[in-house]
């Protein structure tokens, strides 16, 4: 069972955080129908974390957000310049800029020497969950070692602090988040600082996918912030219980599609295993299909 914690609890419990931290979020982007930003951060912060690493050589999350928080800014310049000169409507200069600097990323990864520390397109894509185990974790003992806590994957701290730093917003900015969320004219009027919460929920949105990149890849990443929010709109109309339902399809999307990966498939084919990022965000997008179909508001709307 202690082997269980270091080989399988550890992965499953970094995905988990992750997909929890991205999910609180996004239940304001799709509210906000801005669901493809967070597609678009996940996809633009890929060039600038390449860069923060062959410039310093270093992993570590302070370059990575840098590097990350330069690349939003040169996607903004970027966009604003094709829409002006080339009179392209917004959404699609979004599209291009977006979609070229994540292609630019891809190919900065091919020729840089970046896998070495597991970082490189397929990583960028799937991330490297199946390999981030506790190795000094395989006694029960090793919860109280601080030598065994020391060697712990460094993915599991990052995302533990995201998701802090996401739940202290929530709480701090919770009233002037929410009147903009629903009436940004209103909020204006009544004071509340819109672009300023606005673009504090971008930024957190981009420090999620930073700190969650590493471990967990694009993929879930994309698929966390859009598909349990979505399926937890689906499902009732009060916020609370829907960020309460995002985290609990967020959860089950994390902790079933990892086991899945690996032993569910093993179940119906034998010798065979999946990525656990394609996994997780399959079994997002099939509750997502579910509530869809069975959800209260579809039901309401079909009656």
């Amino acid at each position: 069972m202690a082997v269980y914690l270091g080989l399988t609890i550890v992965p499953i419990l970094i995905g988990l955080l992750a997909a929890v931290a991205a999910a609180l979020l996004g239940n304001f982007l799709v509210l906000k129908r801005q669901s493809l930003m967070g597609d678009a951060v996940s996809h633009v912060v890929l060039p600038g974390i390449v860069v923060a690493f062959v410039t310093t050589g270093s992993m570590d999350a302070g370059p990575m957000l840098i590097g990350a928080a330069i690349s939003a800014l040169v996607a903004a310049v970027l966009i604003e310049i094709i829409r002006v000169l080339g009179k392209v409507e917004p959404g699609a200069a979004m599209g291009v800029v977006f979609t070229a600097l994540f292609a630019f990323g891809i190919v900065l990864l091919e020729q840089t020497d970046t896998g070495a520390i597991h970082f490189d397109v397929e990583h960028a894509l799937y991330g490297n969950l199946e390999s981030l185990v506790w190795l000094a974790g395989l006694e029960w003992s090793a919860l109280t070692d601080p030598a065994a806590l020391a060697e712990l994957p460094p993915q599991l701290p990052r995302v533990t602090a995201a998701l802090v730093v996401v739940i202290a917003f929530l709480c701090i900015a919770w009233r002037p988040l929410v009147i903009a969320t629903f009436d940004p004219v209103f909020a204006a009027a009544s004071g509340v600082p819109v672009r300023l919460v606005d673009g504090a929920l971008i930024a957190l949105v981009a420090i999620v996918a930073v700190t969650a990149f590493e471990a967990v890849g694009a993929i879930i990443t994309i698929a966390m912030l859009i598909c349990p929010p979505a399926a937890a709109r689906l499902m009732t109309d009060d916020l609370v219980r829907q960020l309460l339902l995002s985290v609990v399809f967020a959860a089950i999307a994390a902790i079933f599609g990892y086991l899945a990966a690996g032993a569910g498939v093993a179940l119906f084919v034998s010798g065979i295993a999946v990525s656990a990022a394609g996994m997780i965000a399959t079994v997002s997008g099939l509750i997502l299909a579910l509530a869809a179909l069975f959800g209260p508001r579809r039901l309401g709307a079909r009656a």
